[in-house]
């Protein structure tokens, strides 16, 4: 996923793009763990000793995070928040008539101290969180919040931008240019520049209350997600375990002062393989219901209330601003447009993965009963007796694949790809700090040898770490003034982490996640835009996740598995005979994936397509959605309501559907690749120069069109699926 960070700066990044401001900040005896900040405090000696006051003298001018402490990013955001009002001011103020120069491009470049503040203490927040950290983001999310707003609804400024939209046409601008001040007078409206001061005020208090209660939900499921541990002191309840994986969880209870005893976590390197191979049932019913329940447990991290505020609040922003529903705010600035459109999609997927999901939980249950035991197939036992059929069908199962899949071997394997299709090389960089002492960072140069951007790899969970995988950005590319400014990017997972003195051996899954991530890596990394408002993936939602998508379908062409899926103890290349078992049990589950997915994204709909949904039932009205479309009780949804961080507060509300809609152009693409050579350097070429370098100077689907020449096809997907 492209992770939009967490969302008290999510709605402030995504939704705005620039960097924003409120007139003053006093702090004001803010204790931060141990530290207390007066307003007193002298000045010119914080900014001596402050990082983000400084010019970063380290190599590529990435940020110096032995340096930075908590109260460093807490006056550096006040100090921000001051710049960029002043720089507003200076642009509201200017006596001489608004034009493209003096008034967007001006816009565009204002904030410079207060976005890099942000987006480094965005970043670490995500993943590594502390106390103290988290209290920094409560003392400054009402400010932020408060900051974009001023900015927003600044009537002088949104003049002045208006009156260089309608003189556009006398403007001279090219295609750029005009992409440029369409977006953020698109912008300033989407946010309640044209409503009436009293309108204005009550976005503002929702914008608020929004802010602070996506904090708290993210807040929620980290606290969830760390307290539950499954401790196991019988050797007995280990039975059908891999040694790899008891061997981790051996760590885990050692780390967690249990030795002797076996830790398992609801990090889903741990969870996973203990409810894939774990024989007892009751144990793994007890893991994954633990899982299901995060956020749902009655008590202080409860998050069924603030789901209510926060589906509710965001209706009556969309209805103030203008729209039917939330789902219609959002997706009228995305590639499907309408709600409708994208229910549509979902819904044409669901019934051809329905039947094929029904057809699977039959196998399996088949199998329970033939082994002479009497329960109906249950969610927490799909896993287990999934993987038992796959062995079963085709020989295969997860523990064959592990040992070709070291991490670094399939890292440097996505290194290759982008080597052989756009020249990049990737050269680790000790020099080059980092925020934990398991992050790798890597410089990254172009077919040339020009350097273009840095990258970070984080790939192991922690407990200040969000569950899931992300690409962000610490720095985007742009050009202001005509100076380059290169992108310093980071990809962050959580996988498997080496037990013992072995290496960090990946799951298909994980194979695939690192793939989909270092996509989006890929789209940062080759941002060759003027402007910082469309630079990078700042592409909609459901347009973002099309080049990750894409690069996700590497991973498995036999010809890409052959460079990198090696033995680690051999060296062996993957023999034919296991890829061909990969191949032939390519559509295997695929009913399961499909439809545990497409519940998840039909869910996150139906919350905001409600015009006026007071009064939820959080727990009702996901039963009463699932048993809308006829999900069958073996499936859960993906995400449950109570930890579904995507639509809460990562950026994807009303967006989930943003992953198939996005994999109708990918797999139509990689499907082109195919039928051209998979490293056909004129089809890489027009990729890279029509997609991956263009950020949003383009409209999403005319680049699709420049680069394949055709509008997409569902056909590839469903095929891919075997849903065809």
């Amino acid at each position: 996923m492209m992770q939009q960070f967490n969302l008290i700066f999510v709605y402030f990044e995504y939704e705005n793009k620039n960097r924003s401001v409120v007139r003053k900040l006093l702090i004001v005896l803010i204790a931060v763990g141990a530290v207390a900040v007066s307003c007193t405090t002298n000045k010119k000696d914080m900014k001596t000793e402050n990082p983000f006051f400084q010019d970063w003298n380290t190599p590529f001018k990435t940020p110096p995070f032995n340096k930075i402490k908590p109260i460093d990013y807490l006056n550096a955001y006040g100090e921000g928040i001051g710049q960029q009002q002043a720089e507003v001011d200076s642009i509201t103020n200017n006596p001489a008539a608004p034009t493209f120069e003096n008034t967007i491009v001006a816009y565009d470049a204002s904030g410079a101290l207060l976005n890099k503040v942000n987006v480094t203490f965005n970043n670490v927040l995500e993943a590594n969180a502390t106390d103290e950290l988290q209290k920094v983001a409560e003392r400054v999310s009402p400010d932020l919040s408060k900051h974009q707003d001023w900015v927003l609804m600044n009537d002088k400024l949104f003049q002045r931008i208006q009156t260089v939209y309608n003189n556009r046409a006398k403007e001279n601008l090219n295609s750029e240019q005009m992409r440029l001040l369409e977006e953020i007078y698109k912008q300033f409206v989407r946010s309640g520049a044209n409503l009436s001061e009293n309108d204005k005020s009550k976005l503002k208090m929702i914008n608020k209350d929004i802010a602070s209660l996506t904090l708290k939900f993210s807040n929620n499921v980290l606290a969830e997600t760390n307290a539950f541990k499954l401790v196991i002191d019988q050797k007995e309840d280990l039975k059908g375990l891999p040694a790899g994986a008891v061997e981790l969880a051996a760590q885990e209870a050692k780390q967690d002062k249990k030795p002797g005893k076996w830790v398992f976590t609801l990090q889903k390197p741990s969870m996973l393989p203990f409810l894939t191979y774990a024989d007892n049932r009751a144990l793994r019913e007890k893991l994954y219901t633990a899982y299901l329940n995060r956020g749902n447990n009655h008590n202080v991290n409860d998050n069924k209330t603030v789901i209510q505020k926060l589906v509710l609040l965001r209706a009556d922003r969309a209805r103030l601003l203008g729209y039917k529903t939330h789902a219609d705010y959002i997706l009228a600035d995305n590639v499907a447009k309408t709600p409708q459109q994208a229910m549509d999609l979902l819904m044409k997927v669901w019934k051809a993965a329905l039947p094929v999901a029904k057809k699977e939980a039959a196998e399996m249950q088949q199998m329970i009963d033939k082994s002479g035991q009497h329960f109906k197939l249950a969610s927490w036992d799909w896993w287990y007796y999934s993987e038992r059929v796959r062995k079963e069908k085709y020989n295969l199962d997860e523990e064959m694949l592990r040992p070709y899949f070291k991490l670094e071997n399939v890292r440097d394997g996505a290194f290759a790809v982008a080597k052989k299709l756009y020249g990049f090389t990737f050269v680790e960089r000790t020099d080059i700090p980092v925020y934990q002492s398991d992050v790798k960072a890597y410089e990254v140069k172009n077919a040339g040898g020009k350097h273009i951007g840095v990258i970070y790899l984080d790939y192991f969970p922690r407990a200040g770490k969000s569950a899931g995988a992300w690409m962000d950005e610490y720095r985007r590319q742009w050009k202001p003034k005509g100076r380059e400014v290169t992108p310093v990017i980071c990809n962050v997972g959580s996988f498997t982490k080496p037990a013992g003195n072995g290496p960090a051996l990946l799951s298909w899954d994980d194979v695939e996640t690192l793939f989909h991530e270092f996509g989006h890596a890929l789209n940062g990394l080759s941002s060759d835009n003027t402007y910082y408002t469309l630079s990078g993936t700042s592409t909609p939602p459901d347009f973002v996740e099309f080049p990750s998508q894409f690069m996700e379908s590497w991973a498995s062409d036999p010809e890409i598995l052959r460079m990198y899926a090696r033995h680690y103890r051999t060296g062996e290349v993957i023999p034919d005979a296991l890829i061909q078992k990969i191949r032939e049990s390519s559509h295997f589950n695929q009913g399961f994936t499909t439809v545990e997915y497409v519940a998840a994204a039909i869910l996150d709909l139906n919350y905001y397509m409600l015009p006026n949904p007071k009064n939820l039932n959080i727990e009702q009205f996901e039963k009463e959605s699932m048993a809308h479309i006829g999900l069958i009780p073996e499936i859960e949804p993906r995400y449950r309501s109570t930890y579904f961080s995507h639509i809460f507060t990562t950026g994807y509300d009303a967006g989930y559907y943003s992953y198939m809609w996005s994999e109708v152009l990918a797999d139509d693409a990689y499907q082109y690749f195919k039928e051209k050579g998979l490293f056909n350097k004129a089809v890489a070429k027009s990729f890279h120069d029509n997609v991956l370098s263009k950020g949003n100077t383009v409209e999403p689907m005319k680049m699709y069109r420049n680069f394949r020449g055709q509008d997409p096809s569902t056909d590839a997907l469903l095929k891919r699926h075997g849903l065809k």
